[in-house]
């Protein structure tokens, strides 16, 4: 069975940081190509960052120079680094795997970006 469980959403000032992290299932993980989308309320959901199993990473331009993902192969982890927050990257986030043709995803972590 594929889980992937995201942690670390919460309320955050604008300027301010936060961490998001995605443990997934150790049988998926080396092979996957692991990605943050997230879907703001009225809006359709949008790819923020993905990263291959080799350690490429792409970015929406809209967070560019602010958010990093990364991954920890040994810990089976996927973390996403969201720096400068403003509040339009407010959004529910979510953890998604893509391995050959079946894609995955984890159930969400609500971010808020308000003063």
């Amino acid at each position: 069975q594929v889980q992937l469980v995201e942690s670390g959403g919460g309320l955050v000032h604008p300027g301010g940081s936060l961490r998001l992290s995605c443990a997934a299932s150790k049988n998926i993980f080396s092979l996957a190509v692991m990605g943050w989308y997230r879907q703001a309320p009225g809006k359709q959901r949008e790819s923020v960052a993905v990263i291959t199993s080799g350690g490429s990473a792409t970015y929406a331009e809209s967070v560019k120079g602010r958010f990093t993902i990364s991954r920890d192969n040994a810990k089976n982890t996927v973390l996403l680094q969201m720096n400068s927050l403003k509040p339009e990257d407010t959004a529910v986030y979510y953890c998604n795997a893509k391995v050959t043709l079946v894609t995955y995803w984890g159930q969400g972590t609500p971010v808020t970006v308000s003063s």
